[in-house]
């Protein structure tokens, strides 16, 4: 076979990319949930018929998504090939959401479905869309003080949901028999489905119009060239070892927190993350799997070298050892809610801190660093049915060398935003009293931070309960090279007219409301990058006039400063 011209490559390279992004577009068009429909949080992938490695993903899909899937993957088709799950025919979706068979938290459902060419199977299609319920002892399973993983839901090894094309009808009521709110999942399911018989769809077109081997070829030099431009990105990282520390609040049952230890050795073009001396596994749901804490160093590293093209190439000069014997490593029967919206964000914030001292030109201070999960369920006695309503909210990024940082941007794991205020208040009984950025939360720096997110919603009628599964509550976001510490998260319930504040700060769970109480949330400002002192006048005087700082704050948060026509 002639060799595959640079032209050609490029082509399928973009295609491949289409397919994935056409798949995420079909399934958030299609979903009925709002957290999929219209926060996005799902993402579609293609993945190796041998091993399940990452091929492509969608531009549109949850980084923390990036490595999981292709070890979601990979367990799937090894369970294939051992006789633990049934062999694979044309039409067939798996379904699987174990957190300990690659996977993340409970709520995040893979369907895992084969491709097939002349018979032989060309590769997997895999997506992950986040449920609102999957049963579990609350609402929206985010159990704040689950001590182990039966608390937080219904765990599925990988199963045939569809065979041949059709629906299993007993799978599928086993399954709404232990989630709520269950007759609005098929909306959800049809929708995960149908994305994967896009992109099936779409694969098959350009194969047969560029060829089977041609195709192959290509896949196989673009994932060379990943780990190749990676390796030439780390090449220029001068060689050392670079430490950090990040910490999560609390577990949700121990009211201590959780240190996260990092040390990165840069070798040539090779870096290795060591994350011996982090916290013993907890008793709580702030354990991580160890799929999500490998993804969570691949999606910092993708925020630092955003040029390298994604595949799992990319990967492979990055050397994660395992973090065996701590939190980052869990086991069954650990609980995991918080994994993949929470730790995996305090992993990443390691790997910043760390990569800091090595690329300041590159790398940020922390970004807020938490998805600022808050599930309500309830009854809505106005429509006579039961509701599950699961937010999450944005904050703000840390400050770089070049600029200050984004107000109210997506997690760090994500792209995920909030779901629109007009849409929530129209598919749930609640009404969002305020919404706007949380002026004076952005950490002081010669760079800002950005601005996080205030909020406070009302439970217009019925009972509902609450939980909470958050982070930086404690600490805020890091700032970096000098800079301040970005405001911490803020949680405060009002009911009867009385403030009540979580223990734990970020996290509580099964909390009681009826109507006319309601939930006020900060979400946490990035933190500021280099010496407050050294910032310029001019934007801290055009900070105060646009309401982010008072002049007080200012004085107090950037020291000594003239302020100009104040």
């Amino acid at each position: 076979m002639a060799k595959l011209d640079t032209i050609t490559l490029s082509v399928l390279q973009a295609a491949l990319q289409q397919v994935c992004d056409e798949m995420d577009l079909t399934f958030s068009r299609a979903a009925f949930s709002p957290v999929i429909a219209e926060a996005n949080d799902r993402s579609d992938g293609i993945y190796s018929a041998v091993d399940g490695s990452l091929i492509a993903q969608g531009s549109q899909g949850l980084p923390v998504f990036v490595g999981v899937m292709q070890y979601s993957t990979k367990t799937v088709i090894e369970m294939i090939a051992d006789g633990r799950c049934l062999p694979p025919e044309p039409g067939d979706i798996y379904i699987v959401n174990d957190p300990y068979l690659g996977g993340t938290h409970l709520m995040d459902v893979r369907f895992v479905m084969p491709v097939y060419r002349g018979g032989q199977i060309f590769c997997w299609l895999s997506n992950t869309g986040h449920w609102p319920d999957i049963g579990g002892s609350v609402p929206g399973g985010f159990s704040a003080s689950a001590t182990a993983v039966e608390q937080e839901g219904l765990r599925l090894p990988p199963v045939k949901l569809f065979k041949k094309g059709a629906l299993d009808p007993e799978i599928y009521a086993i399954i709404c028999s232990n989630i709520r709110v269950a007759d609005q999942r098929i909306g959800d399911i049809r929708a995960q489905a149908a994305a994967l018989l896009i992109g099936q769809d779409r694969l098959n077109e350009i194969l047969d119009r560029y060829g089977d081997e041609t195709v192959v070829e290509a896949i196989a030099e673009l994932r060379r060239r990943a780990a190749e431009q990676m390796r030439a990105s780390i090449a220029v990282i001068p060689d050392g070892i670079y430490r950090s520390q990040a910490f999560v609040d609390s577990d949700g049952v121990v009211n201590e927190p959780l240190t996260i230890s990092l040390a990165v050795e840069k070798q040539g073009d090779t870096l290795i993350f060591d994350f011996a001396g982090s916290s013993k596994p907890c008793a709580g749901p702030m354990n991580s799997v160890l799929a999500t804490t490998l993804s969570s160093v691949y999606l910092a590293m993708r925020h630092i070298f955003p040029e390298v093209p994604i595949s799992a190439g990319a990967f492979e000069p990055l050397n994660v050892k395992r973090p065996e014997g701590t939190f980052l490593d869990a086991r069954y029967p650990r609980p995991v809610s918080g994994c993949a919206a929470e730790v995996s964000q305090r992993i990443a914030e390691a790997v910043f801190a760390a990569m800091v001292q090595a690329l300041p030109e590159k790398v940020t201070a922390a970004p807020a660093g938490s998805s600022g999960n808050f599930a309500l369920g309830g009854n809505d006695p106005a429509r006579g049915r039961d509701y599950v309503m699961y937010q999450i909210s944005g904050g703000g990024y840390g400050g770089n060398a070049r600029h200050d940082g984004l107000s109210n941007g997506c997690s760090t794991i994500g792209i995920s935003k909030s779901p629109p205020v007009e849409i929530m208040e129209q598919a749930f009984p609640v009404l969002y009293r305020h919404y706007a950025l949380r002026e004076g939360s952005g950490g002081a720096g010669k760079h800002r931070g950005g601005f996080g997110l205030a909020y406070e919603v009302e439970i217009l009628r019925g009972e509902a309960r609450a939980s909470f599964v958050m982070d930086h509550g404690r600490f805020g976001p890091q700032g970096a090279l000098g800079g301040k510490d970005g405001a911490p998260n803020s949680v405060t319930v009002f009911r009867n007219g009385e403030a009540h504040v979580p223990p734990h700060l970020s996290k509580e769970q099964d909390i009681a409301l009826k109507a006319g109480d309601r939930v006020r949330v900060g979400t946490p400002g990035g933190g500021g990058y280099g010496d407050p002192r050294e910032r310029d006048p001019k934007q801290i005087a055009e900070d105060i006039r646009l309401g982010y700082y008072t002049s007080e704050q200012a004085r107090e948060m950037f020291g000594t400063v003239v302020f100009t026509g104040l």
